[in-house]
């Protein structure tokens, strides 16, 4: 296993940590700035905007520049907005700094899956690009409970200044540990090229799928905690270690769903894709059922995060001779599925349905996902097709 991983996967570690322990934050963010709750919120919101802005503008601006430097520079900007957040005298800075560390976010992704995948052979693409995701399902796991805990105790200036050293350390294992790049594949690199991935409808197809497919997680998770109390009889108090659980088997989801897409990458999707919609359903009709809520969070977690190296390494196999752009906008995608997800989501709340109504829409947003796989029989070319489809011995 190449050494840059590791490194790709600390930084991926800490993007994870900035964009989630927000949220347990929030309310001693709230009562500092003396702000309502729903403005803190945009803390969260704005963050996710900005990374779908970042993924598309960063990006397109450093096309035709080395990845390796690259990366070290968004770590430097992920470094400053995380800086910016622990210094905060206002919530106007904060803001400015968690949308500075967001504009980091698409583009590290983005340019780190194919940067990843360039560091195997091709049978192993899509376990490297699970391998850097790894420290994001990690920041779910451990990151968030503990970084939410760091703050209650020491102030929750003390997690930002605990992920700006976080990002130091991913930064220098970066420099020290990641190979150069190609100097032939950096010679061929342009904009027009990399947006040319734009003009094939696969690419598109893939991007769909992200988006409904991670519409539907989010749409479930984002009011959670309201299932979790009000529905299944948990204390609030268990709530945030419940939610490890999902964190678990997002963790095992996406070292497995890696593991697959190397052998096939549509079958992989359909498979997970359709694991998650059965667990969105199980959990929509048991979630009275403790246990059962207890099986149905770790389901999640491990079908939703099984199906992230599949949807990149899809997007990346069909953006061809110029799969940075198509992986950077994947990664905008997957925040368009969460705020897709999140707005369906309250919408059934705010209609009287319920608080596993969210769920049930979640279901039907992974179905959809489902049927447009289902559906997607076409390939641009029979080598592309192969690809694809073709297990890897």
């Amino acid at each position: 296993m190449p050494k840059g991983l590791i490194a790709l996967a600390i930084a991926a570690f800490g993007i994870g940590l900035t964009e989630f322990v927000i949220m347990g934050l929030l309310p001693d963010i709230a009562t500092e700035f003396a702000v309502p709750e729903a403005v803190a919120g945009w803390l969260i919101s704005g963050y996710a905007l900005a990374v779908v802005v970042g993924a598309l503008v960063v990006t397109a601006a450093v096309t035709r520049l080395p990845r390796k430097p690259v990366l070290i520079g968004l770590m430097g900007l992920f470094i400053a907005g995380n800086l910016l957040s622990a210094l905060a005298p206002s919530y106007a800075v904060l803001m400015g700094g968690r949308v500075l560390a967001a504009l980091c976010h698409g583009a590290f992704f983005g340019i780190g899956s194919v940067f990843a995948a360039n560091m195997v052979p091709a049978h192993r693409k899509a376990g490297a690009i699970a391998l850097m995701f790894t420290g994001l399902t990690a920041a779910n796991v451990l990151g968030v409970p503990f970084g939410t805990l760091l703050g209650q105790q020491f102030g929750w200036r003390a997690t930002f200044w605990a992920i700006t050293l976080i990002g130091v350390i991913a930064t220098a294992g970066i420099a020290v540990l990641a190979p150069n790049d190609d100097p032939q594949a950096e010679s061929t690199a342009s904009l027009r090229r990399e947006m040319g991935a734009f003009t094939r409808l696969q690419v598109w197809l893939s991007i769909a799928v992200t988006i409904l497919g991670f519409g539907g997680v989010f749409g479930a998770f984002t009011y959670i905690a309201y299932t979790l109390t009000e529905v299944s009889g948990f204390a609030s108090s268990t709530v945030p270690w419940l939610l490890v659980l999902f964190g678990v088997g997002g963790f095992v989801g996406n070292v497995v769903g890696g593991k697959a897409a190397d052998r096939s990458v549509d079958r992989a999707l359909i498979v997970f894709i359709a694991a998650l919609t059965v667990s969105l359903v199980a959990f929509a009709l048991t979630a009275h059922s403790q246990p059962a809520t207890i099986a149905a969070l770790l389901a999640m977690g491990a079908a939703g995060f099984g199906s992230v190296p599949a949807l990149q390494m899809r997007v990346m196999t069909f953006g061809d001779d110029a799969p940075t752009m198509a992986s950077a906008a994947n990664i905008g995608a997957f925040n368009l599925g969460n705020a897709l997800g999140a707005w369906i989501g309250g919408l059934t709340i705010t209609a009287g349905f319920g608080y596993t109504s969210p769920i049930w829409a979640g279901a039907a947003l992974t179905a959809s996902a489902l049927l447009v796989l289902a559906g997607n029989r076409a390939c641009h070319t029979p080598a592309r097709c192969q690809a694809l489809t073709h297990p890897t011995t």
